[in-house]
């Protein structure tokens, strides 16, 4: 993967948010790692929730995938 160095722009309103949120250290891109990462498993976490909540009728059994 290469390295190359992209520029976001964001408000100052939303660098200082981001600056609050990393820790001492840790590079911006990081910091977004981190985010995106939490952001995904928490999608996955309300996929699997709405799962848990649908009536039986509306899901496919497995053996029929």
């Amino acid at each position: 993967m290469s390295k190359a160095n992209k520029r976001i722009p964001v408000t100052e309103e939303r660098w200082k948010e981001l600056n609050e949120l990393k820790e001492a250290g840790q590079t911006y891109d990081e910091l977004l790692e981190g985010l995106i990462k939490e952001r995904n498993r928490r999608q996955l976490a309300d996929r699997a929730q709405e799962v848990r909540e649908a009536e039986t009728e509306e899901l496919t059994p497995l053996d029929e995938l």
